[in-house]
């Protein structure tokens, strides 16, 4: 997997870097890959292929995604890829002890842009101050389109434990890791975009937080 550089996602990382919003700060990113394997690549991408075989040979209904799905190889590959794109992200983090390949759903546009919207609002909103003109999910889909042709893509999501989870940074409220893959390009675009609290930063303890605001829920019942 190799890194590219796209100038469509530079004015969104940039922006995107660090967004402060008073109590919590946005952070977010777009990375696209080649899918030619570099470096040691060839090797994890063995291990991986032998990783997920042997949890085929355990795997349930009830299983993270349909076994049909993971008995086709071109499935696997993908799967590969994926988290090789995962390994170069995150060259520090071990995946292989997580089993992160366990964690990858197939999505639809729909999917992410409801998330986008939700999660995303206040960002969105300084986007428009800051640039006017288009909103900041249609600069997204129009970087997307231009990198990987987003008709042609798949698109997964990454939802792991916390254990398993290289997003998931000191503060975080929420985090969401979502992969657009071309099979035709054999590219994939990583977009990870999550929410930390600024309050952990200054040494403020949630739990505290929390206490008080179970004291004020308890203050207000009738006993």
């Amino acid at each position: 997997m190799k890194f590219l550089e796209y100038t469509p996602f530079d004015r969104i990382n940039d922006f995107l870097r660090e967004l402060n919003l008073g109590e919590r700060t946005i952070k977010g990113s777009l990375e696209a890959y080649s899918c030619k394997h570099t470096g040691t690549d060839k090797r994890l991408s063995l291990s991986l292929e032998n990783e997920i075989l042997d949890s085929l040979g355990k795997s349930s209904d009830t299983d993270f995604s349909p076994v049909e799905f993971l008995l086709s190889r071109s499935s696997r590959k993908t799967l590969i890829y994926l988290v090789l794109t995962l390994y170069h992200m995150y060259p520090d983090y071990d995946l292989s002890a997580v089993k992160a390949h366990q964690f990858f759903t197939e999505e639809i546009w729909d999917t992410f842009k409801q998330i986008f919207e939700t999660y995303m609002l206040e960002a969105s909103k300084e986007w428009i101050e800051t640039y006017g003109g288009s909103s900041l999910l249609e600069t997204v889909y129009k970087a997307l389109d231009e990198v990987v042709n987003l008709a042609e893509c798949e698109i997964y999501s990454y939802n792991p434990d916390s254990d398993a989870d290289p997003f998931l940074e000191k503060g975080a409220i929420w985090s969401f890791s979502f992969f657009f893959y071309n099979r035709k390009l054999k590219r994939v675009v990583s977009f990870s975009f999550c929410c930390l609290s600024n309050l952990v930063g200054d040494g403020f303890l949630v739990d505290n937080l929390c206490s008080e605001e179970d004291g004020e829920i308890f203050d207000n019942m009738d006993m």
